[in-house]
């Protein structure tokens, strides 16, 4: 296994016994969260969701209405709903709908949305409050990321509250791709296995802190035909004062919308931010310090001897190669190959 495979990252030097061990017992965990829930939503009330899926910016087809009808992501999550029991949804595509008295009828918010929303600065802050008072959760789909809010500063409290924002898809729509898991057997990330291929339209975001999130899946950098020496997380969870927020890259096309493990993924997305389940929440910066060295390492070619006495320090030469990109520099490299040449060097010492 090469060196820096993210599996091995996430095991930390355990044998391939013990890997296996873990992921059969995550696997299990996870089946078993599944079963908890649908129990939970048996003997009690079941979650109250509403998925917004209003497009400000562009449409995606996941979210646009044929006349008289209900969107591709619509009338999946109403197929989760009645299949998992652990939730009823309610559907909307106007922001102006989400008022801070409504918030009072809802127990998890969901958005799949584009754009400047018209949310006014009063009824976020109180959506924030409600997130963070732990009386509501949030789950974000995809372009949640290319995502803001209607009013001055929104964008930014946007960002800051997701966690990151929309700065390119370099993986356009069906792209060949690759999915690291960081941690197999997070059940919130299980149904994903290390190292699955997919296709889709993957994100890579500005105003991402990793010391703020715990991140569960990235690219993969060792396949696909497009490779960039830079880390690009997929998935994220963070604790939000006594509230939860949960955000998927995946979900551009309505075929991501049928595939069962992304349909599982999302249940326990939200029976986690709606407070039925617990899961590890906190912050996984060491974790993706070494996911960003072997996006390098991956995408350059290389073959270190040593493990970096200093990850973190690495790292953070790594992640603003997205920054100065060629794309992004009208073309220019020199920054670009200048700070390559630099992280090379560390690494090949």
């Amino acid at each position: 296994m090469p060196m820096w495979s993210i599996q091995q990252t996430a095991t930390c030097g355990i044998s391939s016994g013990r890997r296996a061990a873990r992921l059969l017992a995550g696997l299990m965990l996870g089946l078993c969260l599944a079963a908890s829930a649908h129990a939970a939503a048996a003997g009690g009330q079941p979650l109250r969701i509403l998925y917004l899926s209003q497009s400000v910016g562009f449409v995606h087809d996941t979210v646009r209405r044929p006349d008289g009808g209900l969107a591709s992501s619509e009338i999946a999550l109403q197929a989760m709903a009645r299949d998992s029991g652990a939730f009823s949804i309610e559907l909307s595509q106007d922001a102006r709908e989400l008022t801070v008295n409504r918030l009072a009828d809802i127990d998890v918010l969901i958005f799949s949305t584009t754009g400047a929303l018209p949310i006014d600065r009063e009824t976020w802050t109180a959506i924030v409050a409600w997130v963070e008072s732990g009386r509501g959760g949030f789950v974000g789909i995809h372009s949640a990321a290319d995502t803001a809010l209607d009013f001055e500063g929104g964008e930014e409290a946007w960002t800051s509250f997701l966690g990151g924002r929309f700065d390119g898809h370099p993986w356009t729509q069906g792209a060949a791709i690759r999915l690291a898991n960081l941690e197999p057997s997070h059940p919130l990330a299980a149904m994903w296995p290390d190292g699955t291929a997919y296709a889709e339209e993957i994100y890579q975001y500005v105003g991402f802190d990793p010391d703020r999130v715990r991140v569960l899946q990235t690219l993969d950098m060792s396949a696909g035909p497009l490779r960039r020496p830079y880390p690009v997380p997929v998935t994220w969870i963070r604790q939000m004062g006594q509230g939860r927020l949960f955000y998927t890259n995946l979900g551009h096309t309505p075929s991501t919308w049928e595939d069962p493990r992304f349909r599982d993924q999302i249940v326990r997305a939200i029976t986690w931010t709606g407070g039925r389940t617990d899961v590890p929440a906190s912050p996984n910066p060491e974790v993706q310090d070494i996911a960003a060295i072997a996006a390098f390492v991956a995408a350059e070619g290389l073959t270190p001897s040593r493990t970096p006495a200093d990850s973190a320090t690495i790292a953070d030469e790594i992640r603003p190669l997205q920054s100065i990109h060629p794309e992004k520099q009208d073309g220019d490299s020199s920054a670009w190959d200048a700070a390559r040449a630099r992280v090379r060097a560390v690494l090949q010492k």
